[in-house]
């Protein structure tokens, strides 16, 4: 116990902040409630200081997967922060008598420390190596976005998003969590192999029942519903249905949030009820079983996203529709998985390391465009349809300019580091399709099918930007200064990680490596021979 408590400080010094930024948050003095907000980055900042020398502060190591999530989670999560600094509502607290000061008017303390915990809570799923850790983890996730969604007090649409996203979480949540117990009756144990580490000795888990046993029909039904509870996270086909109305709803920033903090929760806990059966997945279950779900569930997914966004007038809404493609994409990735194809001729044949690049190249990119949304003002209303950003070149270049930089990298142009992140989705997916089974080639040609029909979309952003026709009545806002580094911050990232995604790439590579990150393995790993579970996952 001990020993994965001391795998847990970045997350502890997280959470604790969250309580006291909470605390702090309720003081009468204005100038203690902003400060939360410095607060909050800086336990960001300690908790990032701590996943990467923790090994020299006498801490656990982590294993490579670990190291890599839990970074990403914190950088991206800081530039998250950054974009949400103007977000909670305290017009009516910063009264001149501070005896009229009433706490039930302030919202920046509680925001700030639900934003803290939604962050732990996607790290503490890398950690998870129990159905009962990996539950509570998703949900502290998903919890503390319900109230982020209902904060904004000056959208009469934000209340409406938090009481669907509470209630469909609620269903979701409810499935999986049944798919979790059927896992548990099926093979009498809650405990599983994070995905690159080893079974401890003598360990009974859920992959080594599997894997000795067999895939029955109660597990498979219980995989089955884990991964369509875990679909709402990624807001996939067929638990996507609370994405537009919540994204459009939300205060932009919140949008930027959930479109990759429980997204990342949710392809991390994917992976790991995925590694729980092993890959390739065609071997795996009733004649496939999982590997059709999943390659439906992506096809579906990729064109859902797509097609659906052609059809909105409202950018937010586009973008909502757009992350449900790309979590159509990454679920390609996972379907490959961690299985590298014998003379595939392609630089990546890692699917779960093409996931991994494509998630930190989705959340910096996403974060820009939704950042610009943020930042613009139409009549005194966050900018939301194609009216709004026409002519944006003209009167904020650098907007303009962060905007099609994100949105060209979302469309996967090359060389921008969209295009990268599909290009090696598709290696993935096609170092399986070597043999010539005519499934992966097909999904390798709707895969670039849906990624052409969201060009479109994306183009029309671009097009309302830098075509004339302005919007006069469009501004940016002078009391968002942070939300303008946070999207600046993001569009130097895409342009950076363009140019050295092969450094971005290996760190991913590394991560997915399915052997055991031991610092200095011990004798007694040396000489024993491998369990079948990690055989299995080898092989």
């Amino acid at each position: 116990m001990m020993t994965k408590i001391n795998t847990l400080w970045p997350e502890i010094v997280i959470l604790g902040m969250a309580f006291l930024v909470m605390i702090v948050g309720l003081s009468p003095s204005a100038k203690a409630r902003r400060f939360t907000f410095y607060m909050s980055a800086a336990a960001l900042v300690v908790a990032g200081y701590l996943v990467m020398r923790g090994d020299t502060l006498g801490l656990e190591p982590l294993s490579g997967m670990a190291m890599y999530l839990k970074l990403a989670i914190l950088a991206i999560g800081l530039l998250l922060l950054l974009a949400a600094a103007e977000v909670p509502d305290e017009a009516h607290a910063d009264l001149p008598d501070d005896k009229s000061f009433h706490p039930s008017l302030v919202s920046r303390g509680e925001f700030y420390g639900f934003f803290l915990m939604s962050l732990a809570g996607a790290m503490l799923c890398v950690d998870a190596d129990d159905l009962i850790w990996l539950f509570l983890a998703l949900e502290l996730t998903s919890l503390p976005t319900y109230v982020m969604v209902s904060i904004a007090r000056d959208r009469i649409e934000a209340p409406e998003a938090g009481v669907k996203y509470f209630f469909l979480g609620a269903f979701a949540a409810a499935i999986f969590l049944y798919g979790f117990t059927l896992l548990y009756g099926a093979t009498g144990t809650t405990l599983f192999v994070p995905f690159g580490q080893t079974a401890g000795e003598g360990a009974v888990t859920i992959n080594g029942v599997l894997a000795e046993q067999g895939i029955g029909s109660l597990a498979m039904l219980g995989l089955i519903l884990s991964i369509l509870g875990i679909c709402f996270k990624i807001a996939a086909v067929p638990m996507h249905a609370y994405a537009a109305d919540v994204y459009q709803g939300a205060a932009t920033p919140v949008t930027a949030f959930l479109a990759f903090v429980p997204k990342t929760a949710g392809i991390v806990a994917m992976i790991a009820v995925l590694n729980m059966v092993g890959w390739p997945l065609e071997n795996q279950g009733l004649d496939g079983a999982l590997f059709w779900l999943i390659w439906v569930l992506a096809v579906a997914t990729m064109f859902l996203g797509n097609t659906m966004a052609l059809r909105q007038k409202n950018v937010k809404r586009v973008l909502a529709f757009s992350s449900i493609a790309h979590s159509g994409y990454m679920l390609v990735g996972l379907l490959a998985g961690p299985v590298v194809a014998e003379h595939s001729g392609f630089h990546i044949s890692n699917g779960i390391a093409a996931v991994l690049f494509y998630l930190v190249a989705y959340g910096v990119m996403n974060l820009g465009a939704f950042g610009v949304l943020g930042i613009l003002r139409s009549k005194g209303e966050e900018c939301e349809t194609y009216d709004d950003l026409r002519g944006l070149v003209r009167r904020h270049p650098v907007l303009a300019t962060v905007m099609a930089v994100c949105v060209f990298s979302l469309t996967g142009l090359p060389p921008i580091l969209g295009f990268w992140g599909k290009l090696y989705l598709v290696g993935a997916a096609m170092s399986q399709a070597q043999g010539g089974q005519s499934e992966w080639v097909w999904l390798v040609v709707l895969l670039v099918m849906a990624s052409a029909i969201g060009a479109v979309y994306y183009l029309r952003i671009i097009a309302a930007c830098f075509l004339p026709d302005a919007n006069e009545e469009t501004v940016a806002s002078p009391k968002v200064p942070w939300r303008i580094v946070a999207s600046v911050a993001s569009a130097v990232g895409v342009v950076v990680l363009s140019v050295s995604s092969g450094w971005l790439l290996d760190a991913a590579n590394d991560a997915a490596s399915p052997k055991p990150q031991s610092a200095e393995p011990t004798a007694e790993q040396i000489t024993d021979e491998p369990t079948p579970v990690v055989s299995q996952l080898i092989d």
